[in-house]
């Protein structure tokens, strides 16, 4: 069996390539860097392709593509967004015509407007969002939900995904940390469905590798946790002497739109600390409905669990 991977020089890719070689699976991963360290892909054959540049014009001929290529953070001009999640998607799917396509999404396509109680994968996505990333995602899913039309294709959706490589959920917690004090929103008593790396991975792997060829299915942690819970459990294994405190999300939201705009109007790159799409996360209920990945994929998630955060 052969198996591409796009995104293979970041986080997941990289992460679902290294899974993959250890089954004796070959694999051919591509990303946006020039090179990659060895160790990083497992070993696969690795070859440097921006996605947003246009189909591959010598793609090899594969059984399945997992698609983890994509912008990621919730900062950024709208057109990038979309240069990258959705046109690069499409040119992924022309350039594997024939081949199984797992599209790694994110339950950020789920309406950011309201809170998230155990979502059905019927309820994404929807037709408003709150920045450029949850738009762009929701579109290239369109883009793939098009495709399954005339060829095996299945959409994962994770949410906020961690563990060891992890460039985004814990540096963020934890760059947020101002002396013995975490600063959080909301009352800490909001549920939130976390993703493990090795859960999402165990996911791609049973979609690219297993008897269901397409469908769209929530991929996360075995059940969700109080995000008080989480915070806590993070800065304990991270050793930072610093306790969560929550602030009212009817007053920190306004700030938050406040600061995006000063930040727009600077026309500042790097992204404010505080964003309404990072408050939507994390401030109310985000819980997924994980049951027809177990009953159709064969899914069977980890629960969450910080322990070693300190070598991540």
């Amino acid at each position: 069996m052969k198996i591409a991977v796009t995104g293979a020089s970041g986080f997941v890719g990289g992460a679902v390539c290294r899974a993959l070689a250890e089954r004796g699976i070959a694999v051919h991963g591509y990303g946006r860097r020039s090179t990659v360290a060895v160790g990083h892909v497992g070993g696969a054959v690795y070859r440097s392709w921006d996605v947003t540049r246009g189909p591959l014009g010598d793609a090899p001929q594969v059984d399945a593509v997992v698609h983890c290529a994509g912008s990621v953070t919730d900062w950024g001009p709208v057109e990038g967004f979309f240069r990258t999640n959705l046109d690069g998607t499409r040119n992924v799917l022309a350039s594997f015509p024939s081949a199984r396509f797992v599209h790694v999404s994110t339950a950020s396509v789920y309406d950011p407007y309201r809170p998230t109680v155990a979502a059905r994968e019927s309820e994404a996505p929807v037709g408003r969002y709150v920045n450029g990333y949850g738009a762009s995602k929701a579109a290239a899913e369109r883009a793939v939900l098009a495709a399954m039309r005339e060829r095996s294709a299945v959409i994962l959706r994770p949410h906020a995904v961690y563990g060891p490589g992890d460039t985004t959920l814990l540096p963020r917690v934890l760059s947020a940390v101002r002396g013995p004090i975490l600063p959080a929103v909301g009352d800490g008593c909001q549920r939130i469905s976390l993703t493990s790396i090795d859960n999402l991975v165990r996911a791609c792997l049973l979609a690219a590798c297993g008897p269901v060829g397409e469908g769209v299915f929530n991929v996360a942690d075995a059940a969700p946790v109080l995000l008080d819970d989480a915070l806590r459990e993070i800065l304990a294994e991270r050793g930072v002497r610093a306790r969560p405190v929550y602030l009212p999300l009817a007053v920190v939201h306004p700030l938050a739109a406040v600061v995006e705009g000063l930040f727009l109007a600077a026309r500042r790159s790097r992204p404010p600390r505080l964003t309404r799409y990072a408050l939507g996360h994390l401030a109310v209920e985000r819980t997924l409905d994980i049951s027809a990945a177990r009953r159709d994929l064969g899914y069977e998630p980890a629960p969450t669990c910080f322990t070693g955060a300190a070598e991540w």
